[in-house]
């Protein structure tokens, strides 16, 4: 058994972030000593690893605590899906050193770097891309107007909605095993339709569109197994069943 003290050693985290997974019913200790010391087993250590994954991937406190708290949670599906995650995190920092590499060559005057390989693996060319896709699939007309929307934010509102939109998909994948049809997921797919606004307005019939072009486009189902591998086919199926319930 650990002491607060001793576990917060062993962890990397501080007795107070101890003290308060403990308030917010994220980590309790396993037994309270007649002195009022907390002390921690076995099963307290693998869950407060899985804490520090989640946070890891973004999750909040709050998401945390109802993950772990499922009736069907079980840790070696956790870690499985933690893995996925974070190899996509990799596959992207991987993407991002190579234009780190590049550019410092191309500075140093050894290769000649053309002007959009500067900004290779930022969201921002991730959404040049769903945009030629875009056309592709609807009215150019409607893309375009949707392009000079996005160009139109100031760079740190562009973060921000990149960033809402991650956690729109996050969660959902938190939420993958209550079914697509479960109002938790239903939830989260009203706050994806609402996210597409920033973009433009799709109609019933377009929100099937563009959920089918997750899993169908290689571009778009390789940024959706970053989070999770089924998530792609996952969000096909929740819009299917929002659509059908708001017909």
């Amino acid at each position: 058994m650990y002491t607060v003290k001793q576990l917060s050693t062993l962890a990397g985290v501080t007795p107070r972030t101890l003290h308060h997974y403990d308030r917010i019913d994220l980590l309790k200790p396993e037994e309270v000593g007649e002195n009022g010391y907390r002390y921690y087993g076995q099963q307290s250590l693998l869950r407060l690893q899985q804490i520090l994954f989640y946070r890891e991937l973004g999750f909040s406190l709050e998401s945390i605590r109802d993950i772990l708290n499922r009736p069907d949670f079980r840790i070696v599906d956790a870690l499985e899906e933690h893995r996925s995650s974070l190899q996509g995190r990799v596959r992207r920092l991987e993407r991002l050193i190579r234009t780190v590499n590049e550019t410092i060559q191309h500075l140093k005057g050894e290769t000649k770097m053309n002007d959009r390989r500067l900004f290779a693996g930022f969201g921002e060319e991730q959404q040049e891309e769903y945009a030629r896709q875009a056309e592709q699939l609807y009215d150019p007309e409607t893309v375009r107007a949707s392009n000079r929307k996005w160009k139109s934010y100031p760079v740190a509102k562009k973060q921000a909605i990149l960033e809402e939109g991650r956690q729109v998909y996050l969660d959902m994948a938190a939420v993958m095993s209550q079914g697509p049809a479960s109002p938790e997921v239903q939830a989260i797919v009203e706050r994806w339709r609402v996210h597409m606004d920033y973009f433009w307005t799709p109609g019933l019939d377009q929100l099937l569109e563009l959920a089918a072009m997750y899993s169908q486009s290689p571009d778009f189902k390789a940024n959706f197994d970053q989070i999770h591998p089924q998530l792609a086919d996952f969000m096909g199926e929740a819009v299917r069943v929002y659509v059908e319930n708001q017909r």
